[in-house]
């Protein structure tokens, strides 16, 4: 439990209000180490797994700074997936309430282009986006980086690794030289540090460690699995826990594909989100999810970043994930907020046939 408030990190009283408002009261360790430094224009590299208030912790000094009299974008926030890009765009609106005037725009593939640049012709001051859409808004000049002071790569070791390279160089290569920028990551490899080197003025590090372990609300079951065994044993799992929701993490899009099919052939009230269907869609999607339409989603790790849904019971590993902190994440999804839930992960003894 932090000894400080939002108070004396530097927050002024109409952002603490919003907070208590919001039933946020105590700053998480990151946002302790980041707000201040933040507030002092300071560039900051900050080292942190998901749930650890990171978006606050750069958001919050951020809506401070921001000129709401300017109806020019500011701040451009970068995120990996449209998913995430839409939680942390709603996140600062709710932040935002104690400060009239100041308008977002949220930029992601799939959308209508026609609403975005409407947002950004209205003189949004704060641009949250994915970075192949930025670049395109770049590229049109619907959206114009010269007077923008504050730049944020959220989950840059997540953008790294999924090809965005080129894409971030070639949107901080337009932006001012003389901005703020600030690096939020997991993890610290050598791509991030490059990035960090090159476009970052003597930044310093907060690192706010977790230790990678799974919440006791969580109970965990594993099941050693022939390929061909998987999908039948998944159904008899649904027949007899009969949860209310379930999420299943399948590790490619063309398996989220068989194994939704696979389900829907069972009778199952099953759907499925993954990177190629377009944002209407997965939006849809999401929607019946969260209204009880249908109970059971299939999606891959990158489709469901930044998913928050509450309720869900039960959390399904059709695929075994490689990296320790993407099983974390999944199984995540259930057992929130004090509520218990439940976790099965399913390894198979044969390779998948092709």
């Amino acid at each position: 439990m932090s000894s400080l408030s939002f108070a004396d990190l530097g927050l002024d009283a109409g952002l603490v209000t919003t907070l208590d408002s919001l039933e946020i009261r105590e700053p998480t360790p990151i946002q302790e180490q980041a707000i201040p430094l933040i507030l002092e224009g300071i560039d900051l590299v900050g080292l942190s797994q998901t749930g650890s208030g990171k978006t606050a912790a750069f958001g919050l000094p951020l809506i401070q700074r921001l000129e709401v009299k300017e109806r020019f974008p500011q701040a451009l926030i970068i995120c990996p997936t449209r998913e995430l890009a839409v939680q942390v765009g709603e996140a600062l609106t709710d932040f935002a309430k104690s400060k009239p005037g100041l308008r977002g725009a949220t930029l992601y593939g799939g959308a209508a282009m026609d609403k975005q640049v409407r947002d950004l012709k209205g003189g949004a001051q704060v641009i949250v986006g994915t970075p192949g859409r930025v670049l395109d808004h770049l590229k049109r000049g619907t959206l114009k980086p010269g007077n923008i002071q504050y730049v944020v790569l959220d989950e840059a070791d997540r953008m790294l690794d999924m090809g965005f390279r080129d894409e971030m160089e070639a949107m901080l290569e337009q932006l001012p030289e003389e901005r703020q920028t600030l690096f939020f990551s997991a993890t610290m490899n050598k791509q991030v540090e490059r990035l960090i080197k090159k476009y970052g003025n003597e930044p310093q590090k907060v690192e706010f460690k977790r230790d990678i372990r799974t919440a006791d609300t969580v109970a965990q079951g594993f099941y050693d699995l022939r390929w061909p065994s998987k999908r039948e044993v998944i159904c008899r799992l649904l027949e007899l826990e009969t949860p209310r929701l379930t999420i299943v993490f399948c590790n490619t899009k063309k398996t989220v594909d068989e194994c939704s099919e696979a389900l829907q052939e069972q009778g199952f009230p099953a759907d499925r989100i993954h990177g190629d269907m377009n944002q209407p869609m997965r939006e849809r999607v999401m929607k019946r999810f969260r209204d009880g339409q249908i109970s059971i989603l299939i999606a891959t790790d990158v489709a469901a970043r930044g998913l928050d849904i509450d309720n869900v019971d039960l959390v399904i590993n059709f695929d075994l994930p490689s990296d320790p902190e993407d099983y974390v994440h999944r199984i995540g999804r259930t057992g929130r907020a004090g509520r218990t839930g439940r976790a099965a992960v399913s390894s198979v003894r044969a390779a998948r046939p092709n």
